[in-house]
């Protein structure tokens, strides 16, 4: 009966050893690029929350190539990107704007000067939530990472449900 009970103990013992000497992990170390484009991003929301949108805008390609698909509809190019903004969320002041939330990103380098990032916005205004999923496609210009390509798309809001 000793000796059970000291194989058990003994057993217990290199369990709790070799958990406790296991190394931890550590998230992996981000590569210049992914922490530029996501310090882009970073800028986006943070001038967003702000109302300003020429300061969101900045993280935008200023070129007549830029490309932003949203709610079945392509708009092609820096300034028209910016109306569409401004109409949609600033017409009538900060409150419109409300406030936004990056979620679940995941920058994927492409090269030294390209990335795609996945993500989901959350954006709250007149205590209603919209949340979304965007795929960005950036490039690295002479003066920093933009983005060249957006493609946002809004859940659709479920019906209530009806009491049976």
């Amino acid at each position: 009966m000793r000796s059970i009970v000291a194989v058990m103990m003994f057993s217990l013992t290199v369990a709790s050893v070799s958990q406790a000497e296991e190394p931890k992990r550590e998230a992996p170390a981000m590569m210049p690029g992914e922490k530029a484009v996501r310090a882009v991003l970073d800028e986006q929301v943070a001038a967003w929350n702000n109302g300003d949108i020429d300061g969101f805008m900045k993280g935008y390609w200023k070129s007549e190539k830029l490309t932003f698909i949203s709610g079945g509809s392509i708009t092609q190019g820096w300034e028209p990107t910016r109306e569409r903004y401004v109409k949609r969320y600033a017409a009538d002041g900060k409150d419109k704007m409300g406030k936004l939330l990056f979620d679940e990103l995941h920058v994927e380098l492409l090269g030294a000067d390209a990335a795609m990032v996945r993500g989901v916005f959350k954006l709250t205004r007149s205590g209603q939530t919209d949340v979304g999923r965007f795929t960005l496609l950036f490039r690295k210009f002479a003066d920093g990472w933009r983005v060249v390509h957006d493609h946002t798309s809004v859940a659709e809001k479920s019906a209530p449900k009806k009491s049976e």
